[in-house]
């Protein structure tokens, strides 16, 4: 089995496959001051709650934008299960070829959401990630990353609007009951989530004109993808699951030398 990880600046998004189906996901706060121990033991406790031996994880792979958790992880896992984690960077092949100005600028889960996105649906394709940032991809029909935008992710402005004024306070990010607001929980979700829904609506509408392609598959990935898609028809597919999908793809066309070895720490 294959142990993936997407390490985000808010969230480790944890996904395990059996080939190239998954079959557990699990998502951890990100914290940059634990240490490699403190991860790898919550590895450990969190397999056998989905029937996962840790045994069984025979190779991992991950895509980090938080660099000192990554040297963090390849320790934790090489301390748990035995095996050199391969950690999509610069240099990883991973089948997409990049076309922005210097392509040692494009995140690692970027370019693997690119690879998934262009897999599993085909191009031109467009990729909204709603996680700390709102990220914008655009993927030629030859499969090539032509680029992206970057916004305040929907969590960041809630809390930087409740942080930098004296009388509003925190809400829930549910839509209300309409664009008007009739109370200041109400106008603030309304300027959130029908806010940012009109963003993601332009945003494709640009790239659809940029790109020359108005029929362009549209994608929308990350942990909030949802709240958004609900208020929307703008999406072909809501997939959460896009970047872990897109590690074991890179992982597949990497495969060797990261795998299991006969002294595997499946007894730690």
């Amino acid at each position: 089995m294959l142990l993936a990880l997407d390490i985000g600046n808010s969230n480790v998004t944890i996904g395990v496959f059996d080939n190239e189906h998954i079959v557990a996901t699990w998502r951890l706060a990100t914290d940059a001051h634990r240490q490699p121990d403190e991860y790898a033991l919550q590895l450990k406790n969190l397999l056998p709650m989905k029937g996962i031996g840790v045994e069984q994880i025979d190779g991992v792979v991950l895509c980090s934008v938080v660099p000192p958790l990554t040297a963090v992880f390849e320790d934790a896992c090489g301390f748990l299960f035995g095996i050199q984690p391969l950690v999509v960077g610069t240099g990883t092949r991973t089948g997409v070829r990049v076309r922005y100005d210097n392509p040692r600028d494009v995140g690692a889960d970027r370019v693997v959401d690119a690879v998934a996105a262009y897999s599993l649906y085909g191009g031109p394709c467009i990729v909204v990630d709603f996680g700390t940032a709102t990220v914008f991809d655009a993927i030629s029909i030859e499969g090539e990353y032509l680029g992206g935008a970057i916004a305040p992710g929907l969590g960041v402005s809630a809390e930087s609007l409740y942080a930098a004024t004296s009388q509003l306070r925190r809400v829930e990010l549910v839509a209300p009951p309409a664009a008007i607001g009739k109370n200041t929980a109400h106008s603030i979700q309304s300027g959130l989530l029908f806010g940012y829904t009109g963003l993601v609506e332009h945003m494709v509408k640009l790239y659809k004109q940029e790109m020359d392609s108005p029929n362009a598959t549209v994608i929308a990935t990350g942990g909030l993808a949802p709240i958004i898609a609900e208020r929307t028809d703008i999406f072909t597919h809501v997939n959460e699951e896009l970047t872990l999908q897109g590690l074991q793809l890179v992982f597949e066309l990497n495969r060797e030398p990261y795998s299991r070895t006969d002294t595997a720490g499946s007894d730690s």
